[in-house]
């Protein structure tokens, strides 16, 4: 148990690096227009302090963050050139020395969501109360 912890660590760093990597190639302009789109969603997501699925939640709480993340960022790694990724993933590392990045702009998104979804159980409930 003890040799796995060390290793849990330098995998969460790798994808860490990996998903800064993503974000910077969201933004370059040799990457194909689809891939832009879903390396910017899948940055946004990883990097925003809010999770769609609470941690607090058991077991569903960590599956974005076990699953959804890594798979996002597979994705989107087939999507974009292994030319630029190398470049990214340089720029990432240099870029990452002491501090994390973070994305408010996907957490709003994230609580305009769960805003939404709280309006429409309130509109069900309401509904269902007045039959």
């Amino acid at each position: 148990m003890r040799q796995l912890i060390p290793r849990w660590k330098e995998r969460a760093r790798q994808l860490e690096t990996e998903t800064y990597a993503v974000y910077l190639a969201c933004r370059d302009p040799r990457v194909p227009w689809y891939a832009r789109a879903l390396a910017g969603a899948v940055a946004a997501y990883a990097l925003s302090p809010i999770d769609l699925i609470p941690d607090a939640i058991p077991i569903l709480g960590y599956l974005d963050d076990l699953v959804l993340v890594p798979a996002g960022i597979a994705l989107v790694l087939r999507l974009i050139p292994a030319d630029v990724m190398a470049g990214c993933r340089a720029a990432a590392q240099a870029g990452l020395e002491g501090r994390k990045p973070r994305s408010w702009a996907a957490a709003g998104a994230i609580v305009a969501i769960w805003l939404a979804a709280a309006a429409l159980a309130v509109a069900w409930v309401v509904r269902t109360l007045r039959r």
